[in-house]
């Protein structure tokens, strides 16, 4: 009888704890409100059954994007997933540098790493995208989500790519911890 009852009770805990394993669309975007993050939103396509987060950062500054030879630089986080709510933490995050520029400057070059306190992380190349008649580069990684964590709780961050450095503004790592911070469903919110 001990028996049947622990096991009864372990089976309640267990499905107590995936339930609250995830996250709704309402919460997410609760939250998205108490961090006071502007330019990211949750979305719910009722044709396809998913939902969207999106993350939208302001551009680099006027002097990195000159000194990389580019007219505005900035990026854009996100992930999709069924339904209305995250179900389980995704292993990582899609990533796209937005680039406005006259000409291509990271067809040839697109390697992103990140120099975070003291150490290097390596992102890796870019799946590359041009359209040169909007005069548009993007530059498109998929960045794992402890990497993105360590980027957005790092005191020193400096983004390299194509060998050209952007300092990221303190507004765009906030961006960073808000998007990765509302994924992690380990993060007991």
């Amino acid at each position: 009888m001990k028996k049947l009852f622990f096991i009864a009770a372990l089976l309640t805990l267990t499905a107590a704890a995936s339930v609250a394993q995830q996250r709704s669309n309402d919460e997410i975007t609760r939250e998205i409100k108490r961090l006071g993050v502007q330019k990211m939103d949750v979305t719910f396509d009722a044709a396809s059954k998913t939902s969207k987060i999106m993350a939208v950062s302001e551009n680099f500054s006027n002097s990195d994007a000159n000194a990389a030879g580019v007219l505005a630089m900035n990026f854009a986080m996100g992930l999709f997933y069924p339904g209305e709510a995250i179900t389980t933490t995704p292993q990582s995050i899609h990533l796209t540098f937005w680039v406005l520029t006259k000409k291509p400057r990271f067809a040839e070059n697109h390697h992103f790493t990140v120099d975070l306190d003291g150490r290097t992380i390596d992102v890796g190349d870019a799946r590359y995208a041009a359209k040169p008649n909007q005069n548009m580069e993007y530059l498109n990684f998929d960045i794992p989500l402890t990497d993105l964590k360590a980027i957005g709780a790092g005191r020193d961050v400096l983004f390299k790519i194509g060998g050209r450095r952007f300092d990221p503004a303190q507004s765009q790592l906030k961006l960073i911890r808000a998007i990765s911070g509302v994924v992690d469903l380990s993060s007991g919110r």
